[in-house]
């Protein structure tokens, strides 16, 4: 659990004594220097370490007279201020976020503080929107920063269920092959040349296929045009054909044919199997 803090410094030190794993918590916003040492004698007594949450929208008045308006630079000397006071208190269990709800201040500011420092980074970007929008902002400023190397650990923010942010948090990973788990499905899109409904059958494989925790790679392709070189790259593969007879690759090679009204049984199975096979060769 993580604790979101601010400002009254009791609530920190009750957080970290009723067994916190992390306070989210800016050491500069909570009072003063007794405070904070009091806060993180909490933290030492109970195991429990920081997260220095910094935030375009709630960056301190100084700073934003300094600067004139939120941006990178401001973030960055921010969050190098509220890590020194932890410094000053020998404490160093904390990593930091600089988060923005535009993407191009909030990576310009990882980047600078990346430069600026080693200390854990926690990436994000605060206030995406809702699942769809929020899906694509989060998708472009979180991968375009851990692609570069930079970041510890995430939150996907969305206004939505928060099982829905951490299905996008996973699935950026899977993107930039940081988390291999389960199977990864490669699928064309929806068009004339489909020999099946392509959109409905990954969203009933995908489904019925989500508890699936071994690596593997499945290609659905609606026709012969990208499917056999698709399927020649994945552990199985299904090629849309004519007349509901569709072919199934096995190991990149063509092995047999399937119809329509079996094909989805027909595939969950297989890599059911498959999995199965893979988990026990490693026993």
């Amino acid at each position: 659990i993580v604790a979101d803090i601010h400002f009254h410094y009791k609530r920190g030190i009750e957080a970290a004594e009723a067994g916190a794993a992390c306070l989210r918590i800016n050491p500069g916003n909570i009072g003063s220097s007794d405070r904070v040492r009091e806060v993180v004698k909490a933290a030492k007594d109970h195991g429990c370490s920081m997260r220095i949450g910094v935030n375009a929208g709630s960056l301190e008045k100084d700073l934003l007279e300094k600067y004139g308006e939120p941006c990178p630079e401001a973030m960055v000397e921010s969050a190098l201020d509220h890590a020194r006071i932890l410094e000053d208190n020998d404490f160093y269990e904390f990593k930091i976020s600089v988060k923005a709800s535009d993407a191009f201040l909030g990576v310009a500011a990882y980047q600078g503080l990346a430069d600026a420092c080693d200390y854990p980074l926690h990436l994000g970007i605060t206030e995406a929107g809702g699942l769809q929008a929020g899906t694509v902002l989060s998708s472009i400023g979180i991968g375009n920063l851990l692609w570069a190397g930079i970041g510890d650990t995430l939150r996907v923010s969305l206004s939505a269920d928060p099982v829905e942010e951490v299905k996008v948090g996973y699935h950026i990973l899977k993107s930039l092959g940081l988390r291999t788990r389960g199977v990864r499905v490669v699928s064309c899109p929806s068009c004339a040349r489909q020999g099946f409904d392509v959109v409905k059958t990954v969203a009933e494989v995908e489904n019925r296929l989500s508890h699936i925790r071994t690596p593997m790679t499945l290609s659905i392709i609606g026709c012969v045009v990208n499917g056999p070189g698709e399927a020649r790259e994945t552990d199985i593969g299904l090629t849309g054909g004519g007349g509901g007879s569709h072919k199934v690759y096995v190991a990149g090679v063509p092995d047999h044919n399937t119809s329509t009204e079996d094909m989805i049984d027909h595939i969950v199975q297989l890599v059911e199997t498959k999995a199965a096979q893979i988990e026990a060769e490693k026993e």
